[in-house]
């Protein structure tokens, strides 16, 4: 195409423009090449998140990137909460350019956010140089003027742009759709830029790609403004205008009538000239302090050779270590990191002073003896046998990167430490963007075309989990491919789901990562503010990188914390530990705890696929604790690995690629389970340095032929020279290449196993103290998940008594013979609530009745709810064990209290009222034990002073075989377990074909497990079948089999009330008061009879006081049940109905069930 007849898109809102652009920055890229356009803008609405991203793709594309935005400009200032703003265009035009821009995004992102970025004018004079604007859309201020009828404040607003961004560096936007408002605005820009000599762009505002994309980006609109298609009042483009147009259309549309506004597109592509510097090698560090006299690199290595003396408890340092650490310095000062060793030291460091937990290592830093030596990490790599190369390759030039552990109640005070250090300006946390993957793009887009959501879920379930894309998954499945063929409105769902898969959805805080940078962060790169007082890069972690910023990864981990209170409840209970990180690693009796699989609270071994490996495994040192945390994943899990190293381990011959290998393979039995040991299986072999090792294990995880190829060579010659012939090294470099797709970070793996190891430490010496730290670490979890988590901690044998208002904390508490309890896991019990109580106890001492605590609480933050919460729980027993009394009696004293609270400094009779002033309780009765049991499950989301199942127990073992917690081990091939429970949680799902399936779960007080019910069952009861019989609550008897794919679940074969087999009682015998019968009209009575039909006849029995009178009821018959028992309890009050049967000939009464 002629030069002059081309043109460049200088208005582009790419995926980053997020659920409103859908440009991926590739396809803009590769379109831009092949229409020949030379440039092209990208203009997201008030963000840059991605502009690094689009640089590096237009540059690969041969294509110039124009850095800009389209900002929202408050008209009244940034500091007016009005939600009034307009769009205006900025395009970097050169290095000042780019960073003025930046200054305004981030401005505009942190304290000029409100509901959008905003700048105002005032910002724009002040970071106007370099920066080229235009008049943007319809939403801009001269538009808007325009089609309010006012020229003049049109013309004065362009004036103003004018004299802010310099004559040249203003534009008039016009626009080719044919909305009939930007068709006038058109007409009326170009008019004022005749008269006032003001230059023209033409735009189009593209937001989507091509115009067959029109559809599902309206739907797209949807997602984000979480409206429905058909909506009237949505937002919508309303024409299919705002495509990528080619060069021809926009000439089409305005080469006659103003050809200069596409020209100065192509002259303003030429004087955009920035380009971003990306991956030159050098890192911007920020500067640290050392004394005079010494460089970064003298001070590096003073400081870790002091360290590894008191590491090794020696004057002077041993050969082999020296010779380790003085090659690691040489590397480290080799590739300029000294500065980045002393900056993590210091921070990690002043984290251990202040008593922040650290973890031992993360990732491949372990393996360095530098960090080490620097306090950095915990581990020593040579007695690990850890290699520094995989964390620092000399071969290959990147940043080290040292990823951290630290405990996420300590992070935050991780963060200040780094901000005060280095200045608010210069430490940021770093973004990261949630992505519609498939099943998600389908439930959105199902929701923005109002289909049913059962119709949606039905789709989405029927993705697999492994597909990489929607388009796969249809060709991957039957059931798919029938609904897409079958119904246009599922074609046109995935059709629609698939072309937004994989746009950026959101953005987020990144879970670690942190920059810090030697001068403000708005110098290098636009932020956002996450929350008060932090901000976080537009950028995502690589860009970041390639820019040469360095990311530091803080990463918050509960267990750090849990530890770190396990040893605080030690301490309270009156034993003071040591360090942690020394213990000795051969302990018996951990080991033994590990073998049996009692694993909850232990790190990274709770789950129960984990907890079957372990059982396999048998681990009884340390190394195979490393080794399991590096099986378990679905490689060597579905490699023979797993089997490979247990079978050994227990006796198996262990065979080894070559003998020249046994010394790398023989901790792990011949298993290529480490990265490190594809190293030095290559090292050992085939006589590559370390770092060309590690070059060459990064290559088989990618696979790319060309370079296997080469390094094949490689090896086999370097082979060669060790006497092994060449079949036989084409064949071990095979076998490790296969192994080293799956091989694990040996160095990771053995500091995340010290965790491992610490944990089941304390479990084994301190188990009421760990577990009291771990149940509060899962405070806030669902109810039933913590309900789980302290029913397995009962079973183990520690007792978890209620809270006690006098004895519980925030958090559960450790005692020397049990746990208790915290306040802080009672239902509407919040912080302030908490706060509250607290001073009251320190101030007062403990509370002294129920009276006494309503006057000495802050009643606004202890409200009434709050109270008869922790009623519910049993946190007043102590005081008065009479729940139902301190409920009926609850508004009436806290009336009276709050009247006195509220009087008292205005000298009123209640002024002088005192805790000991106590109105008078209700008298009532207690409440009985399945209502107690049923309060305490609503406040607490578990039962905690018994089980409801408690009384079904003589008769669940009459009819069972087996107990919940027996299941897992039930060996048996000739008989089907059949256990019994309380019924909870049940819930219908649809099967991939549409079928309905039930899942519900059984508890016995003791264990609870999950089972599920097929639509056909095999030699049993169907769902359908199941389904009427089923309610929350009551007590069922269930037989099946163990699920097969290793979960911890029945598949039901029958499930049937539990109930006493009624069939030899004839009749059914009621005893009543007669006050009670003449409550209840007679209809009501005999219709719940009815509900519970049968074939026992129902005597009911009335007792005046006087005399007993036994009336048969005519035309009613009933099954004697527990249901039966609490509808009649329901119906008259606990206790006032009493339940027996009878046998004909035997008119003795056996009481069955008594109120």
């Amino acid at each position: 195409m002629p030069a002059e007849k081309n043109f460049v898109h200088l208005h582009v809102h790419t995926e980053y423009s997020l659920l409103d652009g859908a440009i991926r920055c590739a396809d803009l890229a590769k379109r831009c090449a092949e229409w020949g356009m030379p440039a092209v803008a990208m203009t997201d609405h008030g963000v840059m998140y991605g502009a690094v991203e689009f640089y590096q793709q237009c540059k690969s594309a041969g294509v110039k990137p124009i850095i800009g935005c389209e900002m929202y400009v408050s008209p009244d200032g940034i500091d007016n909460k009005e939600k009034k703003y307009n769009h205006l265009l900025l395009l970097a035009e050169n290095d000042e350019g780019y960073h003025n821009l930046i200054k305004l995004v981030s401005i505009a992102n942190t304290r000029g956010f409100y509901y959008k970025p905003r700048v105002d004018h005032q910002l724009l004079a002040q970071y106007s140089r370099g920066l080229i604007c235009s008049s943007a859309c319809l939403a801009g201020e001269i538009p808007r003027f325009l089609l309010e009828g006012n020229e003049k404040g049109a013309l004065e607003r362009a004036q103003m742009y004018r004299d802010i961004f310099g004559p040249e560096n203003f534009f008039l936007e016009i626009m080719p759709n044919q909305l009939p408002e930007q068709v006038a605005v058109n007409k009326l820009i170009i008019e004022m830029a005749r008269k006032s000599n003001f230059p023209l762009i033409a735009t189009n505002d593209a937001h989507y790609l091509d115009s067959g994309d029109y559809d599902w980006h309206e739907l797209l609109l949807c997602v984000g403004t979480k409206k429905v298609i058909t909506d009237p009042g949505r937002m919508s483009f309303k024409v299919n205008d705002f495509y990528f147009r080619s060069a021809q259309e926009m000439w089409g549309y305005f080469g006659s009538e103003a050809p200069d506004s596409l020209e100065n597109t192509l002259r303003i592509a030429e004087r955009c000239n920035f380009d971003f510097a990306l991956n030159t090698g050098d890192y911007l560090l920020p500067k640290f302090e050392i004394p005079a006299g010494m460089t970064l690199d003298t001070y590096l290595g003073k400081k870790a050779r002091e360290g590894l003396k008191e590491r090794l408890g020696v004057e002077a340092i041993p050969d082999e270590y020296e010779n380790r650490l003085s090659y690691e310095l040489g590397i480290i000062k080799q590739m300029r990191f000294p500065g980045y060793f002393l900056i993590i030291a210091d921070v990690i460091g002043a984290c251990k002073s202040h008593g922040i937990p650290i973890g031992p290592g993360r990732g491949s830093a372990a393996g360095s003896l530098v960090a080490y030596a620097m306090k950095i990490t915990e581990l020593d790599p040579l007695k690990f046998g850890l290699i520094f190369e995989r964390f620092l390759n000399p071969e290959r030039v990147s940043m080290p990167d040292i990823d951290t552990d630290v405990s996420d109640k300590g992070r935050d005070r991780l963060i200040k430490y780094v901000v005060d250090k280095y200045g608010v300006e210069n430490v940021s946390q770093i973004i990261t963007f949630g992505r519609m993957k498939s099943k998600q793009a389908i439930k959105d887009v199902g929701r923005a075309m109002g289909m049913p959501y059962a119709d949606v879920n039905k789709v989405a379930n029927l993705v697999p989990d492994g597909a990489k894309s929607i388009k796969e998954a249809v060709e991957q499945t039957p059931d798919l491919q029938d609904l897409e063929k079958s119904d246009p409105q599922i074609s046109k769902l995935l059709a629609s789901a698939s072309s937004m898969e994989g746009l950026a959805r959101h953005c987020s805080q990144h879970a670690a990562g942190v920059v810090i940078t030697p001068k403000p962060l708005t110098d290098l790169v636009p932020v956002r503010q996450i929350e008060e007082g932090q901000v976080a890069t537009q950028f995502s972690m690589d860009p970041v990188a390639s820019l040469g910023l360095v990311k530091m990864d803080f990463l918050g981990l509960q267990t750090l914390s849990i530890l770190e209170e396990a040893v605080a409840n030690v301490k309270r209970n009156g034993t003071t530990l040591g360090d942690l990180n020394r213990l000795p690693l051969d302990d018996p009796e951990v080991y033994r705890l590990l073998q049996n699989a009692d694993t909850l609270g232990i790190f990274q071994l709770e789950s129960s696929g984990m907890r079957r490996l372990i059982k396999k495994m048998r681990p009884d040192r340390f190394a195979d604790l490393v080794a399991i945390l590096a099986l378990y994943r679905p490689g060597p899990l579905e490699s023979g690995m797993v089997d490979q190293y247990v079978n050994c381990k227990h006796g198996e011959e262990v065979h080894y690629l070559h003998p020249m290998l046994e010394p790398v393979l023989n901790e792990t039995y011949g298993v290529v389970l480490y990265q490190e040991q594809v190293m030095k299986c290559a090292s050992t072999l085939a006589g590559y340095t370390l770092g060309g090792a590690d070059l060459l294990r990064r290559a088989m995880g990618k696979k790319k032929k060309s370079v296997m190829d080469e390094h094949r060579s490689i090896f086999i010659n370097g082979a060669a020279k060790n006497g092994i012939d060449a079949e036989k090294a084409a064949e071990i470099f095979d076998i490790i290449e296969k192994f080293a797709g799956y091989g694990f970070n040996k160095s990771h793996s053995a500091a995340y196993a010290l965790v491992t190891y610490q944990t089941a430490w304390l479990k084994v010496h301190y188990p009421k103290e760990f577990m009291a730290a771990y149940l509060s670490s899962k405070i806030g979890a669902k109810k039933e998940v913590m309900a789980g988590y302290v029913r397995e901690v009962r079973a183990s044998g520690i007792d978890v008594l209620a809270p006690d208002i006098n004895q519980s904390y925030a958090d559960f508490t450790a005692t020397k013979n049990e746990i208790r309890f915290g306040l802080g896991g009672v239902t509407k019990v919040g912080e302030a609530a908490l706060s509250s109580i607290f001073k009251a106890r320190e101030e007062g001492g403990p509370f002294k009745g129920f009276w006494d605590f309503i006057v000495r609480v802050d009643k606004h933050s202890v409200g009434k709810a709050v109270i008869e919460s922790l009623i519910k729980a049993g946190a007043f027993d102590s005081l008065n064990s009479n729940r139902k009394q301190l409920l009926t009696s609850l508004d009436n004293l806290f009336e009276v209290a709050s009247r006195r609270d509220s009087q008292g400094d205005q000298g009123s009779l209640f002024g002088d009222m005192t805790s000991e002033d106590q109105p008078e309780l209700a008298e009532v009765d207690d409440l009985n034990v399945t209502e107690k049991l049923e309060m305490e499950k609503e406040a607490l989301g578990m039962y905690i002073s018994g089980h409801p199942f408690d009384g079904f127990r003589p008769l669940a073992a009459q009819k069972t075989n087996a107990h919940i917690a027996d299941l897992p081990y039930w060996k048996s091939d000739t008989t089907t377990p059949t256990f019994a429970g309380l019924l909870s949680g049940w819930q219908e799902k649809m099967t991939k074909r549409g079928d309905a399936m039930g899942i519900f779960s059984i508890d016995d007080g003791e264990d609870e497990i999950k089972v599920i019910c097929f639509p056909k069952a095999r030699n049993g009861k169907s769902w359908l079948e199941v389904k009427p019989t089923l309610f929350e609550g009551k007590p069922y008897l269930v037989t099946g089999r163990l699920d097969d794919r290793g979960e911890r679940s029945i598949i039901a074969t029958d499930v049937q009330p539990l109930e006493h087999d009624a069939s030899d009682h004839d009749y059914v015998e009621i005893c009543l008061s007669l006050d009670a019968l003449k409550e209840i009209p007679q209809k009501r009575f005999l219709t719940m009879l009815k509900e519970h039909r049968g074939r026992q006849t129902v005597i009911l029995k009335v007792d005046n006081d006087v005399e007993t009178a036994a009336i048969a009821l005519p035309n009613v018959r009933v099954t004697l049940s527990r249901a039966l028992e609490d509808d009649l309890a329901s119906l008259f009050g606990r206790g006032e109905a009493r339940i027996s049967a009878s046998f004909l000939g035997d008119r003795e009464e056996k009481p069955v069930y008594g109120a």
